[in-house]
């Protein structure tokens, strides 16, 4: 069975930094390009990033403003998401998504065809 699981959440201070990963198991890890969204109750899905496993090359949402990373280890089946300087905006749950291809017509986050989705890790930033 394709699986996807998200790690590293947690409750943190503003201010420090979380590494968060995606596991992948059940299907051929290169097969797919993997991005991370968030999503807070009661608001619209936010696409944050999306990394390419064939070169590791990663896009970034706007808002991101250098303050998160995206990386891939082949080898382990896995991706992350480094997220540092965390703000109490932060707070989210976190989800990875296995995705045919990042690039999408319109460049949104919104329209990229998700394959499937992982079961999402909380994140939750105190000030």
């Amino acid at each position: 069975e394709a699986q996807l699981v998200e790690s590293g959440g947690g409750s943190v201070q503003a201010g420090t930094s979380l590494r968060l990963s995606c596991s992948a198991s059940g299907f051929t890890f290169d097969d797919y390009n993997y991005a991370w969204f968030r999503q807070v109750p009661g608001k619209d899905r936010e696409g944050i990033s999306c990394i390419r496993s064939r070169d590791g090359s990663a896009d970034y949402a706007e808002f991101v403003k250098g303050r998160f990373t995206a990386s891939s280890d082949n080898a382990e089946n896995a991706v992350y998401l480094y997220i540092a300087s965390l703000k109490p905006e932060d707070t989210a749950v976190y989800y990875c998504a296995a995705v045919p291809e990042c690039q999408t017509q319109s460049g949104s986050y919104d329209d990229i065809l998700i394959g499937f989705w992982g079961q999402g890790t909380q994140v939750t930033v105190s000030s």
